[in-house]
């Protein structure tokens, strides 16, 4: 069986440590580096090109939120996890837009956290119960109304789940046997259609609309 190369970046030392102990004593995971800082960690990922890393967002210099912009614009087979001891509504919001394909609680890290890399590993997001309230949440505070799934065609529907499921433009492209500019351009339609912004607005309207299944769900 293929292990699932991860990358820890967290500045705690006693951190790293559990984490690598914690998923080292599973048989489908390899922690295969560990960086103490955002930018150690952006120079790690481009080395090492993992299957999975597990970000912190709190460190000094380069947070985990600029670093995750960063290895997502590097457009590798690699998918982010944040891992945090908050659920602030507008903490997840910046990791999602910043590209993060998952969102996880560091009080439930020994329960969920093989589930969530996993789920990332097979191409899909992580979002838990808690998150995703707080999306839903935030969605029903808005006063504008949303058009529904049937105002997008197949490939535009299409393109948003692979986006809000965390594949880059390239990958979905590799998916649906087209370009990234042409995955690009539906997910610019799709966006008008639905009145959505960023990446955060397409994984709630997907979690709302039923295209994305929560990570518990998985």
């Amino acid at each position: 069986m293929k292990k699932i190369r991860v990358l820890l970046i967290d500045d705690h030392n006693v951190v790293r440590a559990g984490l690598r102990a914690l998923l080292e004593s599973t048989g489908p995971i390899e922690v295969v580096g560990e960086a103490s800082s955002g930018e150690e960690g952006v120079a790690e990922a481009t080395r090492l090109e993992p299957d999975v890393v597990i970000m912190d967002l709190a460190m000094p210099g380069m947070d985990g939120i600029r670093a995750t912009r960063q290895i997502t614009a590097l457009h590798l087979d690699t998918r982010v996890l944040v891992l945090t001891v908050h659920d602030e509504e507008d903490q997840l919001a910046r990791a999602l837009d910043a590209g993060a394909a998952g969102y996880l609680n560091k009080s439930v890290a020994d329960t969920d956290l093989i589930v969530a890399i996993e789920a990332l590993a097979r191409g899909h997001s992580y979002l838990p119960r808690r998150a995703a309230a707080l999306l839903a949440r935030r969605q029903r505070s808005r006063v504008r109304e949303t058009p529904g799934l049937d105002a997008l065609s197949a490939r535009e529907r299409t393109a948003v789940e692979l986006c809000a499921s965390g594949f880059t433009a390239r990958e979905a492209a590799e998916r649906m046997v087209v370009s990234p500019k042409t995955v690009e351009g539906y997910l610019a339609r799709a966006r008008r259609k639905l009145g959505l912004t960023g990446r955060t607005d397409i994984v709630r309207f997907a979690l709302e609309s039923g295209l994305l299944r929560r990570g518990e769900e998985e």
